[in-house]
Order: C-alpha cells, then sequence, then structure tokens
C-alpha cells in the first residue's frame, strides 16, 4: 500500500520515485522529510503544452515520450506512463504539470528533462493539469 500524503502534487512525485527506485532521486526521503511550504516551493513546477507523444517501445513499462513546450524554458522530453489512461493524440495540445529542476535522466535512447506529475488510481495514472489555460512555462505558485 502507497503512503497516502496530504492531496497535493506531491503525490506524483511520490509515484514517480517509488516506481524508478533510483538512488540519483531519493525523493522519498526529501519529500517524507519535508515540513515547510519553502521546502515544497523548492521544486520547480511549470506548466506546459505536449507537442508532440510518441510511444516508447524501448521502455520497461509502457510509456509515451512527450515533447512538452515550457515557453521561455524550452521544449523538454519527458517519459511518461500514462498509457493506460490516455491515447498518444489524445494528449497533443494538453497542459500539464512539471518538475523542470530535476537533473536529466538517461531512459533508454531518451534523455528525460522534466518530471511529469500525476496521481496514481487504480485505474492508471492521471495527469495533474491546469484547470484553466496558462502560459507555458509559468511556475506553480
Amino acid at each position: 500500500m502507497r503512503p497516502i500524503l496530504h492531496d497535493t502534487c506531491i503525490f506524483g512525485l511520490i509515484h514517480f520515485f517509488k516506481a524508478e527506485k533510483s538512488r540519483s532521486y531519493p525523493a522519498f526521503f526529501l519529500l517524507v522529510g519535508m515540513k515547510t511550504a519553502q521546502e515544497f516551493f523548492e521544486f520547480e513546477i511549470h506548466a506546459g503544452t505536449i507537442l508532440k507523444a510518441l510511444p516508447f517501445p524501448e521502455a520497461r513499462k509502457p510509456a509515451y515520450i512527450l515533447h512538452i513546450d515550457f515557453g521561455k524554458k524550452g521544449i523538454k522530453k519527458s517519459s511518461a506512463q500514462i498509457t493506460k489512461l490516455y491515447q498518444a493524440d489524445d494528449l497533443i495540445g494538453q497542459q500539464v504539470l512539471a518538475v523542470l529542476n530535476f537533473p536529466p535522466r538517461q531512459i533508454g535512447p531518451i534523455r528525460s528533462e522534466c518530471l511529469v506529475l500525476g496521481h496514481e488510481t487504480e485505474e492508471g495514472v492521471v495527469l495533474i493539469k491546469p484547470e484553466r489555460r496558462v502560459e507555458n512555462g509559468s511556475r506553480l505558485s
């Protein structure tokens, strides 16, 4: 059973880190030890629009390679395990939230440059999105 934390974007981070079990991202400990809002806002969470969503057959678990426009922050790639609830064509033009200040990770043949946030459910990962369109690259506040 996964731990349940406050209803914030943190659940997307917990899902990612538990799934990856990566030494370069000791986030479970980082998040559990988080005590202040200031610590939360050290994560640079920005809005971006998905430009491309491509199948990622080399991934260990079903995933897409997303190309996301973060405005002045540039276009970044991310590997996202969201295939259960989303078809690639339906993702084009959708805005998502992603963490931009984690180091890039090599995942198979791609370099994942950001962490797209989502909430894990029994049906699959649900993307965290702005309720209305916002400027690409705008930071969560």
